[in-house]
């Protein structure tokens, strides 16, 4: 593919974005363009709202996987681009058009290119919400196909255009929503000592859980517990018979993990008992940390920068969350930076990434995958 049809993909793409599940438009494109690639030794399967793509080696001896994502994000986009969201509330804010583009650009590389290993491409939903990496690993397709390598990047707004980074283990962190329901006992404002307040409740809840990492949490480790968002009540003369908090919990390890859950539950209960109340904890969607493969990713790190002009760089570990965890827990691999030198990150409404990072990423994979097929 040329730099003008990728561009022209990803422009597409970045105009209709969708949630996790629902992407039927992304996917009826994504076939739309594969389809087109005149190839007997391609094969196609839609799952849900994901897509798998086998392109047959000519002597295969693995299979390489490679993933990409597709959905986007419920932000009302604020660039100044020409080709904005067509979606009014949602906006592809963390890069998944270039992902997907940078996909079809590799796989186009590889139509007319073919090496003796399977390829296989997952256009994966869902990476937002509400996780679509381990029920497509799952997935009846994904064991008929199954890949014995996987491969995957993000886009890095922080870097310039050229630059690669990754790291050997722990790159993004375990992830896990946090949502608790407290109801109470409301009435009249005039008569608080005949209720049971759940704004005060919430409010003394979030105090608590402030002291989690500080002082349950190794020192050596890093955690994060983060309330976002807290609603309840409903004017201002009554009190609250119903509160929600909603946030999230970061850790670079399942210890920690483990011991925040444990903690919060703990703190809840003892809540429920000194203020007479009821409480409910979902920890809706949990993502496992993306733990690269050692040796592969040193190798990849090592090609990068002695078989190639860009720009390789050792990064550090994140406390973002990333759904390739769960991918890469079942099978050997990794997931990269890539540069995009963007003035605004990750989710936001103005992110506008340098789209000559396209080609710097489909001309990277492609080397590296060939390489790989020819390496034991």
């Amino acid at each position: 593919m040329e730099k003008e049809e990728l561009l022209k993909i990803r422009r597409d793409l970045h105009q209709i974005p969708e949630l996790g599940f629902q992407e039927y438009k992304t996917q009826q494109y994504l076939l739309n363009i594969i389809k087109q690639f005149k190839s007997e030794h391609l094969k196609i399967e839609t799952w849900r709202t994901g897509i798998f793509v086998l392109l047959e080696g000519t002597n295969p001896k693995k299979t390489i996987g490679y993933r990409a994502d597709i959905d986007g994000l419920p932000i009302q986009e604020e660039t100044t681009y020409p080709f904005q969201s067509k979606h009014s509330g949602y906006m592809h804010a963390c890069g998944h058009d270039f992902h997907m583009s940078i996909a079809l650009g590799i796989l186009s590389h590889f139509i007319d290119n073919r090496i003796e290993d399977n390829l296989l491409f997952l256009f994966q939903p869902a990476e937002e919400g509400p996780g679509g990496a381990e029920p497509m690993l799952n997935s009846e397709i994904a064991g008929k196909w199954r890949p014995d390598l996987i491969f995957a990047l993000h886009i890095a707004p922080e870097l310039p255009v050229g630059t690669i980074a990754t790291k050997p283990g722990l790159l993004f962190a375990n992830t896990s929503e946090l949502f608790i329901d407290l109801k109470g006992k409301g009435g009249h404002a005039a008569y608080p000592h005949t209720t049971n307040d759940m704004v005060v409740a919430a409010a003394n809840l979030v105090t608590q859980m402030q002291s989690i990492v500080s002082r349950n949490v190794d020192p050596l480790d890093s955690a994060v517990v983060t309330i976002g968002k807290i609603t309840g009540g409903t004017v201002q003369n009554i009190i609250a018979e119903n509160a929600r908090l909603e946030g999230t919990i970061r850790t670079l390890s399942v210890e920690s993990m483990d011991k925040v859950k444990e903690r919060i539950e703990a703190i809840v209960r003892g809540l429920e008992i000194g203020y007479n109340c009821q409480a409910a904890i979902d920890y809706g969607a949990m993502y496992h940390q993306v733990y690269n493969d050692e040796a592969l990713s040193e190798e990849f790190m090592s090609y990068i920068s002695e078989h190639t002009d860009y720009d390789v760089k050792l990064s550090t570990e994140a406390m973002t969350g990333e759904d390739f965890g769960y991918m890469v827990s079942k099978i050997p691999g990794f997931m990269f930076w890539l540069g995009v030198d963007s003035p605004f990150g990750l989710h936001h409404a103005k992110l506008t990434p340098n789209e000559d990072a396209i080609q710097v990423a489909v001309d990277v994979m492609s080397k590296y995958i060939e390489f790989k097929s020819k390496s034991k």
